[in-house]
């Protein structure tokens, strides 16, 4: 079963032309291995960096392992607090790209849901939901993913906006995304209903939920694939920048922007350190999701082939 499942890998189109893709190849094995330490990040981590116990502040501020004055196994040097640099860069990384997911197929759900409704049923319903989407669509997404933010968390109980602070994110950074699904499944499923086999099924009395499910929406996954990647790094710097601005992460679960805004207030005193790799790590993220998101695009692409 393994065997054959590797045969069908290696013999899909999609495996050849990542083969043909070096840029895109080199991407997927330095996400894997970011991924991997993230998810892995208590287990290989000098230290916790979410506990309070372990940070003593007679480690803080220590430069990273290959300047005067570090300390092992503080490899990439202290913060303020005594807290541990790497150990908090894997953490931190987790937090960011679980958000960054689940955002993403949140927004996902939401307008693949709506588009192939407005696509099929048309009239009112269509016209309702593309002219929401234009209006989420003229306001800056970074103020309204602020702005459901900050509501939330003036709704919510002192006490609960920390605990609820990543479910709040993900629907703060989902809620302005679903518009670009929606109005790619509308087009897809606008052109899908009218063709023949989709009107035969209708003629044979064919659920509209089934063809929605069986017919129409297999037919649109593919430009989705593509977006959904590349919107996944875009949902990791919304993200960072939301920790940054003070609405995010709390700092007793930094994510890569509540560490990036920290290093911040101390570039200027000498600590280069706290900043500059968690932003690295940031970049990194990003710029391999985004390498891999271009391939997929390229080897989507009929046109292309």
């Amino acid at each position: 079963m393994a065997t054959s499942l590797a045969v069908r890998v290696r013999e899909h189109e999609l495996w050849w032309s990542l083969k043909g893709h070096p840029s895109a190849m080199v991407a997927l094995g330095l996400l894997a291995i970011l991924l991997a330490s993230a998810f892995a990040a208590p287990l290989i981590a000098p230290q916790n960096p979410y506990d309070l116990r372990a940070l003593e502040l007679m480690n803080s501020e220590l430069p990273p392992i290959w300047e005067e004055y570090s300390r092992w196994p503080y490899v990439l040097g202290t913060d303020v607090q005594g807290r541990d640099m790497l150990s908090a860069i894997l953490y931190g990384s987790r937090i960011s790209l679980i958000i960054g997911f689940a955002s993403v197929i949140l927004s996902l759900s939401v307008g693949l849901s709506l588009g192939l409704l407005a696509g099929y049923a048309g009239g009112r319903i269509d016209n309702v939901i593309m002219r929401v989407g234009d209006v989420l669509l003229s306001m800056p997404f970074i103020l309204i993913a602020i702005l459901i933010s900050a509501m939330a968390r003036e709704v919510l109980p002192s006490g609960m906006r920390d605990v609820l602070a990543a479910p709040i994110l993900v629907v703060a950074i989902a809620m302005p995304s679903w518009v670009q699904y929606a109005r790619t499944v509308r087009a897809s499923t606008m052109v899908e209903a009218g063709k023949e086999y989709v009107q035969a099924a209708r003629l044979i009395r064919v659920r509209p939920w089934r063809i929605l499910l069986t017919h129409i929406l297999p037919n649109t996954l593919t430009p989705i694939m593509v977006a959904a990647t590349l919107n996944f790094g875009l949902a990791i710097l919304s993200e960072a920048t939301l920790s940054f601005l003070g609405v995010g992460m709390p700092p007793d679960q930094p994510s890569l922007g509540t560490l990036i805004r920290f290093g911040n207030e101390f570039l200027f005193s000498g600590l280069w350190w706290i900043v500059l790799f968690p932003a690295l790590q940031l970049c990194l993220i990003v710029v391999s999701v985004n390498l891999i998101g271009d391939w997929l695009r390229d080897a989507l692409n009929p046109k292309l082939r």
